[in-house]
């Protein structure tokens, strides 16, 4: 009786190391598959400065945004748009603001706006 116990335990532990290999490779892939590499820098970017500044204002309330330091992204990295007066700076952040480990890390068409104080 014990050592038929003892099978369906080995089996169980079996059967969920498996499973969770399987689950663990299929996220692995499928985060390779959608945005495997960074796209070339134009796709990061926005059409112009107006577009970015107007959006990374819509990460907080107009009586925070409207004095927050705005940064915006160019070919040399991100650059100050606004000078704040308020202590908060808003930014719009890119895939690259998630895990590296994300299918969405690179993907160029990931744009959300954010405030920090």
């Amino acid at each position: 009786m014990l050592t038929n116990h003892l099978k369906i335990i080995a089996l169980t532990i079996l059967v969920q190391v498996g499973l969770a290999g399987a689950f663990w490779q299929a996220r692995a892939q499928a985060a390779n598959a959608a945005y495997a590499a960074m796209a070339p820098v134009n796709e990061y970017l926005m059409a112009d400065e107006n577009s970015e500044i107007a959006l990374a204002r819509s990460g907080a309330p107009a009586s925070i945004s409207d004095g927050a330091e705005i940064m915006v992204l160019g070919r040399k990295g991100f650059t100050t748009a606004v000078k704040g007066t308020n202590g908060f700076m808003c930014l719009v952040e890119r895939g690259w603001g998630a895990a590296t480990d994300e299918a969405e890390f690179w993907n160029p068409k990931v744009r959300s706006p954010i405030c920090f104080r």
